[in-house]
């Protein structure tokens, strides 16, 4: 299975777990997701009320610099954690 394959279906599997995961993993998985397919990230960061869309930019640039493989590989990673920890 080709990496773009494998990421396509943990991204897929991740979101059928039995348990919701962390807020942290989840902005994790966020990150590496867009890092992986979009790059670096391309947006200004939302206004201060936007709690939850402020999280989820920071959590994306984190990731910024990194390539899409590395991304992808990460993401796959922490995916067949989350699956393994929380189930599917």
């Amino acid at each position: 299975m080709s990496q773009k394959a494998e990421f396509e279906k943990i991204a897929e599997d991740v979101k059928n777990v039995k348990t919701r995961p962390s807020d942290q993993e989840l902005l994790d998985l966020y990150g590496l997701y867009k890092q992986a397919l979009v790059g670096d990230i391309n947006t200004d960061r939302p206004g201060m009320l936007d709690m939850k869309g402020k999280a989820k930019w920071d959590a994306w640039n984190s990731r910024k610099g990194m390539s899409n493989d590395d991304a992808m590989s990460a993401y796959i990673t922490l995916g067949k954690e989350v699956i393994s920890k929380y189930g599917m």
